[in-house]
């Protein structure tokens, strides 16, 4: 149902959103130009600048649901979520360094271009149907998961919030490309950057002490508390989540998922493709830090005033602190500025939509259903086909995830159950290919029902699995178990059946 809102805006809110997105639409249409070939739409002419690139990285990688849920993550605890972080940093100085030059040996428009040069086709299919599969259903159900509390701001129901987000981005993904998705990531980009900064500044100003009186209460309620050396396999965060488990699991999301791999791949050089991610490890810290303290102010505020509105009855995979964001904005910040808060939440929302569709698009066509008798011209048409298929996929999972419990934690359980597989398999076709398919194929699925086993049991036999493993595996772990089972499974598979090992050149 929807929850009406039009009282909280005013005609200069939603001429700020309007415009808004009547310039990213135009800005796919001028990025239209000069398309040709398919590679020209994936891949923009290997021509992006180095730092639009690695504002794109950010971009893709921080939904709505970041500049929503990661305030309400501090604000529901502390800052502990900035250990994962530290993580994120450290993969991207290691893919960097190690992986970025691989991307450019031969001509490949995706990761599993690679798996196939090493493996075969059948080793690359797997590789694309892996993402295909994990990135439809995750980036679906962060759709919904984003159009739950901008309801809230909005006033309209799931279904036409989840059609707006999805169609909007396909406009300009559709007609735009790469080129249009990383330009417009950019800019979107310093939006929600600016709004986290806004809100940060602005909390404090609402106090009579101030940033002192701020900070003061944060600390004595423990609020400020962020590192935690105890070692754990299981919740909460603790600083070796976030120098192993969480590293692991961005040389995976970052190194081996087209979603960002595409974007270093539009870069000109192995220099332009380090120096974007170099980019996105500076930025990346300091972003989810200011969106943490965010949290954190917005608590103290509520220490301060009620709320004014009710919180909504919570939905699957949304928390009461979810909705503590949309509804400060909506009550306590000037009109004009609340509307360019809400577009800030839009830029978030529709940077990882045009993301996903852009790398769906691309995997479908180059790599899982590409045919040597299409010309160019055809290869093109294709390709937008396959970029209005994923809209539709896209909305369908958004619709279907209402029916499931605790749907942000399903983002990120779909999104490791197949991770640690892409990234075992990436490792093994840069240093140790194999004669066949068969062994990488093999070790791959072995990782994702190892994944599933680990996904799956905690509740659905949760007194075996306590009495026999312990406490359910946290996320941040996901992807090494994954990495770790898919390079030993497949070399075992080879030694058994014969097949070559060797190291690559």
């Amino acid at each position: 149902m929807a929850i009406p809102s039009s009282k909280y805006f005013n005609a200069a809110d939603w001429i700020v959103i309007v415009v808004y997105l009547l310039a990213m639409i135009a800005i796919g249409v001028w990025f239209s130009r000069g398309q040709k070939t398919a590679r020209d739409y994936f891949l923009g002419n290997k021509d992006l600048s180095w730092w639009s690139v690695g504002l794109s990285i950010v971009a893709t990688e921080t939904s709505a649901l970041t500049f929503i849920g990661v305030p309400a993550i501090a604000f529901g605890g502390n800052l502990d979520f900035i250990q994962i972080i530290i993580g994120y940093v450290l993969a991207r100085i290691v893919l960097a360094v190690v992986l970025v030059p691989h991307y450019f040996k031969g001509n490949v428009t995706s990761p599993y271009q690679m798996f196939g040069n090493a493996f075969g086709l059948g080793a690359q299919r797997t590789g694309a149907l892996f993402f295909l599969i994990s990135g439809t259903l995750g980036a679906g159900v962060r759709v919904y998961v984003t159009c739950i509390p901008i309801q809230l701001m909005l006033g309209i129901d799931i279904l036409p919030s989840i059609i707006l987000f999805v169609v909007l981005s396909l406009v300009y993904t559709y007609v735009g490309g790469i080129k249009a998705v990383i330009w417009t990531d950019a800019i979107q980009f310093i939006l929600f950057m600016l709004g986290g900064i806004f809100t940060l500044v602005y909390v404090p100003t609402l106090l009579d002490g101030g940033v002192t009186e701020a900070f003061d209460l944060a600390a004595k309620a423990g609020k400020l508390q962020w590192f935690s050396g105890a070692f754990s396999w299981s919740m909460p965060f603790n600083i070796w989540m976030g120098l192993i488990g969480a590293t692991v699991h961005v040389m995976s999301s970052h190194g081996a998922d087209q979603l960002i791999v595409q974007r270093v791949l539009a870069c000109g050089s192995v220099s332009e493709g380090r120096k974007a991610l170099a980019l996105s490890a500076v930025i990346i810290l300091p972003l989810f830090l200011i969106f943490l303290l965010t949290g954190v102010m917005l608590w103290v505020y509520y220490q301060k005033f009620p709320l004014p509105i009710p919180i909504p009855a919570t939905q699957a995979g949304i928390g009461k602190s979810d909705y503590i964001y949309p509804i400060f904005i909506m009550t306590a910040v000037p009109n004009v500025l609340k509307g360019f808060l809400v577009v800030a939440i839009l830029s978030a929302a529709m940077s990882s939509v045009s993301s996903a569709l852009s790398a769906l698009a691309s995997v479908s066509s180059m790599d899982l259903f590409k045919a040597k008798t299409r010309s160019a011209s055809q290869e093109l048409k294709w390709s937008k086909f396959s970029t209005l298929f994923w809209a539709a996929m896209l909305i369908l999972v958004a619709y279907a995830s209402r029916e499931v419990t605790a749907v942000l934690n399903a983002a990120f359980t779909l999104t490791g159950l197949t991770s640690g597989a892409m990234l075992g398999g990436l490792l093994l076709a840069i240093w140790r290919p194999f004669g066949t398919s068969r062994p990488l194929v093999v070790g791959m699925l072995a990782s994702l029902a190892l994944m599933t086993a680990i996904s799956v049991l905690p509740k659905s036999a949760p007194d075996f699995w306590t009495i026999y493993i312990g406490r359910p595996l946290a996320w941040p772990w996901y992807t090494l178990f994954g990495t770790i089972t898919t390079v030993a499974v497949a070399i075992v598979v080879a030694k058994l059946t014969g097949d070559r090992l060797v190291a690559s050149n």
